[in-house]
C-alpha cells in the first residue's frame, strides 16, 4: 500500500517518537513536536503509539490513497476532508482507495498528526523513522515531502475497525496565552534580579523564526547582564559562555534580547548562556504556537516539574482506558 503526494503542504514531514541516544554525537531526538498528540493519532488508528505519521506544519497536504485505510488527525485545529466531505479531528475515520485526503484552513494550533492504520513504512535509522532535515536523515529521503512522491504504508488490516473518538477533556488544546513552565537554570544568576522579575512578567510573543530546531520570542525587555569579567574564550558579548551542552528545552537569550526555546531538531551544544529550561510536559504546546502567539514564562520547581510530567502520563493513561 502506498500514499501518493499530491501537495505537500508548508511543511510535512515523516515523525515517530524520535531517535533518543545520539545527543551527544551530535545527532538531535527529531520526532514529533507534540509527542502527546502523535500518541493519540496511532491509538486512534489502531498503531503502536511510537509508529510512524505525517507531521503538518501549519498547511495540510493533500494525499490520494491507493488502498482503504483508517486515519486519524490529531494536534491543530486543520480540519481533514474525504473528497471534500469534512471529517472530526481527534478522531478516526475510513478513507476508500482512490479517495483524496485534504484539509481545511488552520484554525488553532500549528502542527496537526496524520495517523494511518499500519504506520508509514519508510527505511528505520538509527531507531527511528524521523526526519531530521538539517541532517538530511531519516524519513523519507531525509527530507520534507513534495509533490508524486509515494509514501509506503505497512500493511494492516482494518476489517475489525470501528471509527473512535476521544473526549475533548483528553485533548491538548493551544492556551490563550500560553503558559511555558520552566526551571531557572544554572546561568540564571547571571542577569540582574530587575531583569529576573521582568522575564517572567513580561508577555512574550512568538517571531516567526519559529521551526523543529528552536522557537524564538520577541516582545519583552531586553535583559541586563551581571558585570564580571568575561571567561577566556568566551567573547566580549555578556551573553556569550564558554561552550555548553544544551538540553532540549534550553532558553538562550542572544544578547539579552530574544529568548529561543530550543526544540526537537536543535544542536546539542553552544556558546549562549541559558535562563533556564522548559519542563518536558510543556514541550508538546511549544510545538502548536502560532507566530505572533503571546506567552509567559512561569518558573517552577523541581518538584512542580515532576507532577506536571506525572499528570502528562496519567492524562495518556486515561486515552489509552478509553480507547480499550
Amino acid at each position: 500500500m502506498s500514499i501518493k503526494v499530491i501537495t505537500p503542504g508548508l511543511s510535512t514531514s515523516v515523525q515517530d517518537l524520535g531517535r533518543p541516544g545520539y545527543y551527544h554525537l551530535g545527532i538531535p531526538l527529531s520526532g514529533g513536536m507534540d509527542r502527546y498528540a502523535l500518541r493519540v493519532s496511532n491509538l486512534l488508528v489502531g498503531n503502536d503509539e511510537g509508529a510512524a505519521v505525517l507531521e503538518a506544519a501549519f498547511m495540510g497536504p493533500e494525499l490520494l490513497f491507493n488502498k482503504d485505510a483508517i486515519v486519524a488527525v490529531t494536534g491543530a485545529g486543520m480540519l481533514p476532508k474525504v473528497d471534500g466531505e469534512a471529517k472530526s479531528t481527534w478522531a478516526s475515520f475510513v478513507i476508500k482507495a482512490g479517495q483524496t485526503l485534504s484539509f481545511d484552513f488552520l484554525t488553532s494550533g500549528a502542527r496537526a498528526y496524520i495517523a494511518v492504520s499500519g504506520g508509514i513504512d519508510v527505511p528505520i535509522i538509527l531507531g527511528s523513522r524521523s526526519t531530521y532535515t538539517l541532517g538530511a536523515l531519516g524519513g523519507f529521503e531525509g527530507r520534507g515531502l513534495a509533490a508524486q512522491d509515494e509514501l509506503p504504508i505497512n500493511e494492516c488490516d482494518i476489517s475489525k475497525h470501528t471509527e473512535k473518538s476521544i473526549d475533548e477533556s483528553l485533548r491538548n488544546l493551544p492556551q490563550k496565552p500560553g503558559e511555558l513552565r520552566f526551571i531557572p537554570g544554572i546561568y540564571w544568576h547571571r542577569i540582574t534580579e530587575k531583569s529576573q522579575a521582568t522575564f517572567i512578567n513580561d508577555t512574550w510573543k512568538v517571531a516567526p523564526e519559529a521551526d523543529r530546531i528552536g522557537y524564538r520570542f520577541k516582545g519583552g525587555e531586553a535583559l541586563d547582564f551581571v558585570d564580571r569579567e568575561q571567561a577566556f574564550g568566551a567573547g566580549s558579548d555578556p551573553s556569550n559562555i564558554v561552550d555548553s551542552c544544551y538540553p532540549y528545552g534550553s532558553i538562550q537569550v542572544p544578547s539579552g534580547s530574544e529568548p529561543i526555546v530550543l526544540h526537537r531538531d536543535a544542536v546539542s551544544g553552544g556558546g549562549y548562556f541559558m535562563v533556564g529550561v522548559v519542563i518536558s510536559a510543556d514541550m508538546d504546546l511549544i510545538g502548536q504556537l502560532q507566530p505572533n502567539k503571546p506567552s509567559t514564562f512561569v518558573p517552577v520547581t523541581m518538584e512542580e516539574a515532576l507532577i506536571a510530567r506525572r499528570e502528562r502520563k496519567e492524562k495518556l493513561s486515561k486515552v489509552r482506558d478509553f480507547l480499550s
